[in-house]
């Protein structure tokens, strides 16, 4: 009889499956999410405007309205093209099936988003981690020094970077982009919305460099959107790995209806910075936790004990995210998304009780 095992990749057997905990009944601080939801009457005409959405039809692989849209609002350069995504994690997979040649590479500084690596070996791409800095600044040495030994096929830079939230000094960036003349650079900012900084102004301005994002943190996380934006010679061949059909006609028009109101989405984005301020302060003042400065919306703290702080909070129906096996230089750190004030102040009460 035939099992798995006799069919399945040895490397994929080896895998698990990407974690999701169980978070009903808990106050949800794990992954990032925006956690506002749409006012009643928006929320009232987008699903008028959902009921009249052809669900018998399959949706437009390339919606042109909805990109001119998207290229209006998030000021993305008029010389740049547009390749949307289910989410930024399908457009890391294209990339990394679009550049799988023999042999080939792929370099990020670590710790860094996960999916960089995982979807790289699903691939049968070698990965290459750069670690950074005890600072989590990026060890720019380092980095030269691996991209001239390796050559990779790819770079990815998060800007800022998951989980530490920093973001990564320009000049340092752009003289990695100098060296990376053989290679494609990709500057994901999928926090963009809470940074204040963008590299899409300058999305075309390279050879070699491409910028993804995701309307996820915008507060749309559930309708999995991401985008990437560069010259078009790029994105013609990543549309060539592209399923035909990725995104749907459910996703196409929630977008196209939320870009006409993006000023909400804005406006839940200066909220959260806001609170993230004065998260941080509250934490920062708890005996034995070390906050580091973020441009995402959650904070990355050194605990004492990671994994005793996370179990506290688990009893007090508060989920984060412990963070401290991912990578040496995470040793005790947690990671807390930036929630609503009446979460945050919860999850502060639980803090008391974990770091007393």
């Amino acid at each position: 009889m035939t099992t798995p095992q006799d069919i399945i990749r040895r490397d994929v057997l080896a895998m698990t499956s990407y974690p999701v905990p169980e978070a009903t009944g808990y106050v949800k601080l794990d992954a990032m999410e925006n956690p506002f939801e749409l006012p009643p009457t928006l929320a009232d005409q987008l699903a008028e405007r959902l009921s009249g959405v052809a669900l018998n039809r399959y949706p437009a692989p390339r919606p042109g309205a909805l990109i001119d849209k998207l290229k209006r609002v998030m000021h993305i350069p008029a010389h740049c093209d547009v390749l949307l995504g289910n989410g930024s994690d399908e457009i890391i997979s294209m990339i990394s099936v679009a550049c799988a040649q023999p042999g080939a590479q792929v370099l990020a500084p670590v710790p860094g988003f996960v999916m960089y690596e995982v979807s790289a070996r699903l691939a049968n791409l070698e990965f290459v981690g750069v670690p950074l800095n005890a600072d989590f600044t990026l060890d720019t040495g380092a980095m030269l020094a691996a991209i001239e030994r390796h050559r990779p096929a790819v770079v990815y830079l998060a800007y800022p970077n998951n989980p530490t939230g920093n973001l990564f000094d320009e000049n340092d960036i752009e003289r990695i982009i100098a060296a990376a003349n053989r290679s494609l650079v990709v500057i994901d900012e999928a926090y963009q919305p809470f940074a204040g900084h963008s590299w899409m102004p300058r999305a075309g301005d390279f050879d070699n460099v491409v910028v993804m994002r995701t309307v996820s943190k915008l507060g749309l996380a559930g309708v999995r959107l991401g985008y990437l934006a560069g010259r078009p010679a790029w994105l013609a061949e990543f549309d060539k790995v592209r399923p035909p059909y990725n995104v749907n006609v459910l996703t196409q028009a929630t977008v196209d209806f939320l870009l006409d109101h993006v000023d909400v989405l804005d406006a839940q984005a200066s909220q959260l910075r806001a609170e993230r301020l004065k998260l941080s302060q509250a934490v920062a003042a708890l005996p034995g936790a070390e906050v580091f400065p973020s441009a995402g919306n959650f904070l990355l703290v050194r605990v004492p004990d990671a994994s005793a702080t996370f179990e506290t909070l688990l009893n007090a129906r508060v989920l984060i995210k412990n963070v401290s096996k991912m990578h040496p230089l995470l040793a005790n750190c947690v990671r807390l998304t930036v929630g609503l004030p009446e979460e945050n102040t919860q999850l502060l009460a639980a803090l008391k009780l974990a770091l007393h």
